[in-house]
């Protein structure tokens, strides 16, 4: 493979690992409180009985 072949393999592999590196770095936690935590834990549950009765 000639030399830019190469140049331009290794700037897409960087900008990809750059690029999930910054998504990494600036994403932010989502704090719950337990009643959150419930109610989401329900809808969970709600929408595998449903998915299990569909198919």
């Amino acid at each position: 493979m000639p030399w830019y072949a190469w140049l331009i393999l290794v700037v897409a592999i960087g900008s990809v690992v750059g690029g999930l590196m910054m998504l990494r770095d600036t994403a932010n936690k989502v704090e719950l409180t337990d009643e959150q935590r419930r109610r989401v834990a329900e809808r969970n549950a709600e929408a595998d009985s449903q998915d299990a009765q569909n198919r």
